[in-house]
């Protein structure tokens, strides 16, 4: 299952690593959220990530209140498959981090596969003045912040929505969350086909050489063989090239704002969308095509849009 015909873009549209001053492009409110998503799902992905915020001063919003508009506007008018967040922020409780993934059913949920430093702090070298007073603190305080993603956590996590038919995209930021996924495989609490998102390039996980992905792709190769679907995200600049190599491996893609800011060198994305749109030139460039969402559907086995509470 690591390699297919089709190649799956999943989009992270907002997250909750960049603040809004970094970027007048990044949603905040509902509205902006929906229109990012089903603009990213137009241009070609299969998947949207989701993250609310506080729609007035653009914090990570983790309520129930603060999914509801955007999920809905998305199901209206997208047949994409819909991912919500269980990280949140490093600044929540794993209790507050799952609720909407647990009231709202949804096709895909992520998962983190291990606690760890999350630095965001050397944002800080590049971004100056803020318009909010809590983002400087917020980047700032990640230096003696764990992110953490205990086993309790994760077996919370997964026994929490084990009853929602709800399938994960599993993040790895190093090697050895690759071996924590191998213990809940063991254990039962994951089953195949297992989506599994490599992440590259945050400071506190494994790097962004090429032999950093080579390695983490044959690393899950040994551990899980065909019961896998491999993806990768390159954090900020590194985002194309990595998507690059992977695809080149037959692996999927994640694209968005959560993870990069930037469409070229000293150049903001306007938009998700325009990030979707170059990772699909480069997919068709090299004779590959895209899954739409009901291909991505059938390659990960999801229960489909209209079982999900939204």
């Amino acid at each position: 299952m690591a390699n297919q015909n089709k190649i799956i873009i999943t989009c992270a549209v907002t997250g909750s690593i960049h603040t809004p001053s970094m970027s007048p492009y990044l949603p905040v409110t509902a509205q902006e959220i929906a229109t990012a998503a089903i603009e990213a799902a137009e241009a070609g992905a299969a998947i949207v990530h989701l993250h609310a915020r506080n729609p007035v001063d653009g914090r990570p919003d983790q309520s129930t209140e603060a999914f509801a508009p955007f999920l809905q506007v998305i199901k209206q008018r997208s047949n994409c498959v819909v991912n919500i967040t269980t990280g949140g922020a490093a600044t929540m409780s794993v209790e507050e981090r799952v609720r909407p993934a647990k009231v709202f059913a949804p096709e895909v949920a992520s998962l983190n596969m291990g606690s760890m430093n999350f630095a965001l702090f050397p944002m800080l070298e590049r971004f100056k003045t803020f318009e909010h007073d809590w983002e400087q603190p917020y980047l700032e305080s990640s230096r003696d912040r764990i992110f953490r993603n205990t086993f309790g956590d994760i077996e919370h996590i997964l026994r929490t929505c084990a009853d929602n038919g709800t399938r994960f995209e599993i993040e790895c930021y190093d090697i050895g969350h690759l071996y924590t996924l191998a213990h809940f495989v063991e254990r039962g609490l994951v089953k195949a086909p297992f989506f599994v998102q490599s992440v590259f390039g945050i400071l506190g996980g494994i790097g962004t050489h090429p032999e950093d992905v080579a390695h983490m792709k044959r690393t899950a190769d040994r551990l899980f063989g065909n019961d896998y679907h491999w993806s990768v995200l390159g954090a900020g600049r590194h985002q194309l090239p990595i998507a690059t190599q992977a695809i080149a491996l037959g692996g999927n893609v994640r694209v968005g704002l959560e993870d990069s800011l930037w469409i070229g060198k000293g150049k903001l994305a306007r938009s998700s969308a325009e990030q979707v749109t170059k990772v699909r030139q480069i997919i068709e460039g090299l004779g590959a095509s895209i899954a739409t969402p009901d291909e991505a559907r059938q390659i990960l086995q999801l229960k489909g849009g209209d079982k999900v509470s939204f």
